[in-house]
């Protein structure tokens, strides 16, 4: 058997509303880490649902370790180029 067949896909099964009105589904797990470091709080159970606690707290990413700010879009460009070189070079 592959290795991709063994690994489980992850479920999102959590919503986090945005504050410019947009939302998107997160991991259970992911969730509650947000919860836990006071980024997002619960507003309700079914489906399990939360919302920024901070006005920009959504314009920020996770890419493999590094926190993006969407507000800043040369910061971006920056770190996904050099995601693709560290691809490209393998």
């Amino acid at each position: 058997m592959s290795k991709k067949k063994d690994k489980k896909k992850k479920k999102h099964t959590a919503l986090i509303l945005c504050r410019n009105r947009q939302q998107f589904w997160t991991t259970q797990a992911q969730f509650w880490q947000w919860f836990r470091e006071g980024i997002i709080v619960k507003t309700q159970d079914h489906p399990l649902t939360g919302a920024f606690v901070r006005e920009h707290e959504e314009d920020l990413v996770k890419i493999k370790n590094t926190v993006l700010n969407l507000a800043c879009p040369n910061h971006l460009r920056e770190a996904l180029s050099a995601r693709r070189l560290g691809i490209s070079a393998r």
